[in-house]
């Protein structure tokens, strides 16, 4: 049986992909601040879960990650799929410090702690949910998609040291129906379900980079080429 934890799951994709992992025989170490609700995700199948409650901004990671390890008894897949970030056009420092301390701090530590502890090991499956957000700017939520691109340029350069059997997959979702969907009049919005099922496609297919949806890709694409003096206007 596979091993894999994944941080951030009490609700939204995190909680969803772990239902897809033990339904796929892993055995799955789940994290998040809420141990109410990690109690409720164990439930459903308390074989295969094991908790460990912790808020990766303020605590020990590398503890926390090595203990958790330790009780399932390996480490084939590790998940980062939490997350957080508001509009913050007025740039309240203390909105923006809580996305930096999760998106940028706490991710570094487990990234760090984990490519580490898996190069030890000799093989590894790395995946971080990032956003489509990264590949640009915006005028709305500055510190949200600049924590993003770096996620997407740290997890590319992840892949630039790793050598195989080592994988690192970057999920780069546009908007998912979960509190995380920022703003109004929003356009091809996935359910969880439909986002965790994808994102579990890519990881067995071990992708480098997955949109998700799938035609996320499409506005990507767009969001690459076109010009900055135009994009200043939107």
């Amino acid at each position: 049986m596979k091993k894999a934890i994944i941080i951030g799951t009490t609700s939204g994709i995190g909680k969803e992909l772990a239902t897809i992992l033990v339904n796929n025989n892993y055995k799955v170490g789940i994290t998040g601040r809420r141990n109410e609700l990690l109690e409720e995700v164990k439930a459903t199948n308390p074989e295969k879960f094991i908790i460990n409650s912790f808020d990766c901004t303020t605590e020990n990671n590398s503890e926390k990650l090595s203990e958790l390890v330790s009780e399932l008894g390996g480490l084939d897949l590790l998940i980062m799929s939490s997350g957080t970030g508001d509009e913050n056009s007025n740039l309240d420092y203390k909105e923006d410090e809580k996305t930096v301390n999760l998106n940028v701090k706490a991710f570094t530590e487990i990234m760090d702690w984990t490519f580490n502890y898996f190069r030890k090991q000799g093989f590894v499956h790395i995946t971080a949910i990032s956003s489509v957000a990264g590949l640009r700017g915006s005028k709305y939520a500055p510190a949200y998609f600049a924590s993003k691109a770096y996620q997407i340029n740290f997890l590319e350069s992840l892949r630039k040291i790793a050598k195989k059997p080592i994988y690192i997959t970057d999920i780069r979702p546009g908007y998912v129906d979960t509190a995380m969907a920022l703003g109004d009049n929003l356009f091809w919005v996935s359910s969880k379900e439909k986002a965790a099922k994808q994102i579990f496609s890519a990881i067995k297919n071990k992708k480098d980079v997955a949109y998700i949806s799938k035609r996320w890709r499409l506005i990507a694409w767009a969001l690459k080429i076109v010009p900055r003096f135009i994009y200043k206007r939107v």
